[in-house]
């Protein structure tokens, strides 16, 4: 019997696949739980449906990603910190700073998305990463001035 899988199910496959099962083991166990449905054609179109549609969705978010990175790589981030005489900064400038401050300028980004090793203590230029997609990075310049 064919059937789609709605769940992830172990030792069968991943959601949204098609597969060939026994009968006793899609009425007994799969149905009831609802971890598939059988594979009409109509069910098959409806997963073909899906399918593009979470594709273009794909698209979309990675074109966006893209577009944000590049804007990114194009802004230099201005922060403002208590420093000592030698530029030691008092504290330190975290990912937190980094999100709150991109957000301030217009930038929509999540601050776990910021790779930053350790936070940054001292004053002067940083390149700091920004994971927006799984497929895409930015660079962002980070700038700390004493206040």
């Amino acid at each position: 019997m064919k059937v789609i899988l709605l769940e992830d199910v172990k030792g069968q496959g991943k959601k949204g696949e098609v597969k060939n099962v026994s009968e006793g083991y899609a009425r007994n166990f799969l149905f009831p739980r609802n971890l598939a449905q059988e594979a009409t054609p109509a069910s098959l179109q409806k997963l073909e449906h899906q399918q593009q549609v979470n594709t273009r969705k794909a698209e979309q978010e990675l074109d966006v990603a893209k577009q944000l990175a590049q804007r990114l790589a194009q802004h230099t981030l201005v922060l403002t910190a208590h420093a000592g005489e030698h530029g030691r900064l008092f504290g330190a400038v975290t990912s937190k700073h980094i999100g709150e401050a991109l957000n301030r300028d217009g930038f929509v980004v999540d601050r776990r998305k910021i790779v930053l090793q350790e936070p940054i203590r001292a004053l002067g230029g940083y390149h700091v990463q920004i994971k927006l997609h799984p497929e895409v990075t930015a660079d962002v310049t980070v700038l700390v001035k004493p206040e």
